[in-house]
């Protein structure tokens, strides 16, 4: 016991703050605004939640509708642009930035998420990568998205897919444990 005790004590004298001080005070506040504020704030009020996360740096287009169980790991990371949609239990792991372009959908209990761990370093240290989503992109129930990943235009992502690779044929669906390409479409506008 006393070793696991030693090991664990030098494992985390290793490990420094993967973020800033300031980093860290800003998501306090914004875990107690999206607590008191955002969370339980009506179902139809996009506005509200929309206007609460631009206060928090979020660059936003118009019409989007974010659901109020979405989690935000950072606001001030996310550029989303016109006609998006966030369900309900998406999480969004913005740890660096998360660019979502216009007329994309996020299905329920989605994850995007921008950091992993560096496994073969004994600092186990934090690193992220930005996640790019294209428009006309639909992203189905409980997919999981990647650090670094880039999902190009029009693209369908089945449900409970995991995209580890970038997507790049465009207006195509895309499903699985890795995701790859199953058909193409022709997209109607």
């Amino acid at each position: 016991m006393k070793k696991n005790n030693e090991i664990l004590k030098n494992h985390n004298s290793l490990l420094g703050p993967s973020f800033t001080l300031k980093n860290r005070i800003l998501r306090i506040i914004w875990s107690l605004v999206y607590f008191f504020l955002f969370k339980f704030s009506p179902r139809p009020f996009h506005f509200w939640r929309v206007l609460i996360l631009k206060s928090f740096g979020a660059k936003i287009g118009k019409s989007c509708r974010i659901h109020r169980k979405v989690r935000i790991w950072a606001p001030w990371n996310l550029v989303i642009g016109n006609y998006v949609t966030i369900a309900d239990n998406v999480n969004l792991l913005s740890m660096d930035k998360i660019t979502i372009k216009n007329f994309v959908n996020i299905s329920d209990g989605t994850q995007l998420c921008c950091g992993t761990h560096n496994y073969k370093s004994k600092k186990f240290e934090l690193y992220t990568k930005p996640i790019l989503i294209e428009k006309y992109v639909w992203i189905c129930t409980e997919s999981f998205i990647h650090p670094g990943i880039k999902i190009s235009e029009g693209i369908v992502i089945g449900a409970r897919s995991v995209v580890n690779k970038n997507l790049k044929k465009k207006y195509t669906v895309c499903s699985g444990n890795p995701c790859k390409v199953v058909k193409k479409y022709i997209f109607k506008k």
